[in-house]
């Protein structure tokens, strides 16, 4: 399409033709945008009140459909299946709810557990679909087989973003203050910024 979206907490969607000033589309939202993900032609926006709304975007001002998130608590991030079928939403609450799109496969749905240590539990900050969460920590997990591949060492700071290379040989993330914890425990001199590239052979 050779648009860019955007989505704010001012309850819109913008899109955007790069060549001009002003968005080509404003699309209005029930709530703030929380997070959204697309592979085309899907596009997946999360938004407070637990609204999740799915657009086709061969036909982008229109909603397609809009459900309750899987999820009792704020969702903080998306990521639409690779084959454009459904979608994963990760909540504050250390869970992820994977969704079908299609009525006829709600019987796949599920949601778990995830980023908890004891007592503890992390929001999940960032899901992402290899091609083929504020603990620090990042895990892999097979979604149709509803088990964890492998889980990694903890980082010493939370993982606020990450996402694969195109052919998933790399996966990128970043370490940081995440600010889940308010400035109050911020401390600038610890609270370094890094970005990490992991090779996935093997995993």
């Amino acid at each position: 399409m050779n648009l860019l979206v955007t989505g704010s907490w001012d309850k819109t969607l913008r899109y955007w033709d790069l060549r001009q000033p002003n968005p080509a589309h404003v699309q209005q939202l029930p709530e703030r945008c929380y997070a959204l993900t697309v592979r085309h032609p899907l596009m997946v926006v999360g938004t407070a009140d637990r609204n999740i709304i799915v657009f086709n975007l061969q036909n982008p001002q229109a909603e397609f459909k809009r459900v309750v998130s899987p999820l009792k608590y704020q969702t903080r991030c998306l990521a639409a299946f690779p084959d454009q079928q459904g979608f994963l939403v990760g909540s504050i609450e250390g869970r992820v709810g994977v969704h079908h799109i299609d009525d006829a496969q709600q019987s796949k749905n599920f949601t778990f557990k995830c980023h908890r240590e004891g007592n503890d539990i992390y929001s999940v900050n960032s899901l992402n679909f290899h091609p083929s969460g504020s603990d620090g920590a990042f895990n892999f997990w097979d979604k149709d087989s509803k088990q964890r591949l492998k889980a990694m060492s903890r980082c010493g700071q939370p993982i606020p973003c990450s996402t694969f290379n195109n052919d998933g040989s790399i996966f990128a993330y970043s370490v940081c203050y995440d600010w889940s914890k308010g400035a109050e425990n911020h401390n600038p001199s610890t609270a370094k910024t890094y970005i990490y590239l992991h090779l996935t052979t093997g995993v």
